[in-house]
């Protein structure tokens, strides 16, 4: 059982280190955390796409079995938190940051990192499909629930994405197996191994920034999110009947921490900042207790 449970931490381990190295730089150094999003979004995050979807083997029938998973995943996440929203009588804007917290996975910043160190390269390849399926579809649906400005400013808004265009281009370079010039290949892989790192330790760098207020909607918001997606995502891949590794991927993907996009969302479109921001940072400290019982509980061992 030891050996077990010291298996289970390592994955999870080297990520939160990387985490607690840009928490200190964080509160030593004045850094601006716009300038590292920017260049996570617009530059690592598509070569990262574009790279694993250039080299992926993943069959089109595994992929699209968790682009539906996902799918349903958020659905329902979204009417069950709307639905305790209304029945605890939350205020309009408190309704819509408790859905955008709850149905909204950090599954590329922290999901991408954890699921490669706990189930290898492998994993990584299905964590990214899970990726773009957030992509897809939480960029054509959240802006439009949380502001009401329909689906096709929605549209509009996704497609101005590089993440979208980066994995358009991977799946045509594998698609028609071409073969990049004077070793460019190698270079967007390089360019891919930036991607990670320089995330986590964003990541800390925006934990340092703001304040440990748990209080009890916090608490709860952040245990919806950990724990109720890793519930939901388990029913449906059971239901889809998925691979093993498949189902470990969507149900590990799931149980991460609110993203740093929920709260972005709420910012510009609807909602209460201040308590999503909150859940943001107390679900990713509560995430290193979590993860290590999800990924027990899901078979991940070694």
């Amino acid at each position: 059982m030891t050996e077990i449970f010291f298996s289970v931490v390592s994955a999870v381990f080297p990520v939160g280190c990387i985490v607690l190295i840009g928490f200190i730089f964080g509160k030593t150094f004045s850094i601006d955390e716009s300038t590292l999003s920017r260049l996570a979004l617009y530059v690592l995050f598509p070569a990262l796409l574009t790279d694993i979807m250039y080299r992926t083997t993943i069959n089109i029938e595994e992929a699209i079995e968790i682009f539906i998973a996902f799918g349903l995943t958020y659905l329902l996440l979204c009417l069950i938190s709307w639905g305790v929203g209304k029945r605890l009588g939350f205020s309009e804007s408190l309704q819509k940051s408790l859905l955008a917290t709850t149905a909204l996975p950090n599954c590329a910043n922290m999901g991408l990192p954890v699921t490669l160190f706990a189930l290898g390269e492998a994993g990584l390849e299905r964590a990214v499909i899970y990726l773009i399926a957030w992509n897809l579809i939480v960029f054509s649906t959240m802006p439009a629930i949380l502001k009401g400005g329909g689906f096709r400013s929605s549209i509009i808004f996704l497609f101005k994405l590089p993440i979208i265009w980066g994995m358009i281009l991977g799946v045509i370079l594998n698609l028609f197996n071409i073969e990049l010039p004077l070793k460019l290949d190698d270079g967007l892989h390089l360019l891919r191994q930036a991607t990670i790192p320089i995330c986590l330790l964003l990541m800390g760098i925006q934990i340092s920034k703001n304040r440990f207020q748990p209080g009890i909607y916090e608490l709860s918001a952040s245990l919806m999110r950990l724990l109720g997606g890793a519930f939901v995502a388990y029913f449906f891949g059971r239901i889809l009947s998925l691979e093993i590794l498949d189902l470990q991927v969507l149900v590990l993907q799931s149980s991460m921490p609110s993203a740093l996009t929920s709260f972005l969302m709420v910012n510009e479109f609807g909602g209460d900042g201040i308590r999503a921001s909150r859940v943001v940072v107390i679900s990713t400290l509560l995430s290193f207790l979590t993860l290590p019982i999800i990924l027990w509980l899901i078979g991940v061992t070694s």
